[in-house]
C-alpha cells in the first residue's frame, strides 16, 4: 500500500502522519487489495470557525477509486470522521466484490 500525505497551507508534523497511519491502518485490516491512498489535510481561510479544517482521501482499491471528504473545527476530528467514512466505503466495495456462493436456483420438472 502507498501512502502519500500532503497538507495545503499546513506543515504535516510526525505526530499528524502517525495519527493518519493509525486511523487508516483499520481500512487495510478489513480490506487487503488496497493499493494506494492519498490524503490532503487542508486548513482554509473561512470566516467561520467550525469548518476550518478539512481531510480529504482517495483510496484506490482493486477495482475502483473510493473518496471521502470531512470539515471540522479540530482536524483531528476531521480525521476521525474521515476514517469512518472510508471505512464505510470499504466495506460496502468488499461486500460487492465477495462471491457470496450463491447457488442457482434449482428447476423443478
Amino acid at each position: 500500500m502507498n501512502l502519500t500525505i500532503s497538507g495545503h497551507h499546513l506543515d504535516v508534523t510526525p505526530a499528524l502522519r502517525a495519527y493518519v497511519t493509525t486511523k487508516l491502518d483499520r481500512i487495510t485490516r478489513h480490506f487487503d487489495q488496497v493499493v494506494d491512498v492519498r490524503v490532503l489535510l487542508t486548513i482554509d481561510n473561512l470566516k467561520e470557525k467550525d469548518l476550518r479544517q478539512r481531510a480529504e482521501c482517495n483510496i484506490h482499491v482493486k477495482g475502483k477509486d473510493l473518496f471521502a471528504e470531512s470539515a471540522h473545527a479540530d482536524l483531528y476530528a476531521a480525521l476521525d470522521d474521515l476514517a469512518d467514512k472510508m471505512d464505510r466505503q470499504v466495506l460496502r466495495h468488499k461486500d460487492k466484490a465477495q462471491d457470496h456462493n450463491q447457488q442457482p436456483a434449482k428447476r423443478m420438472m
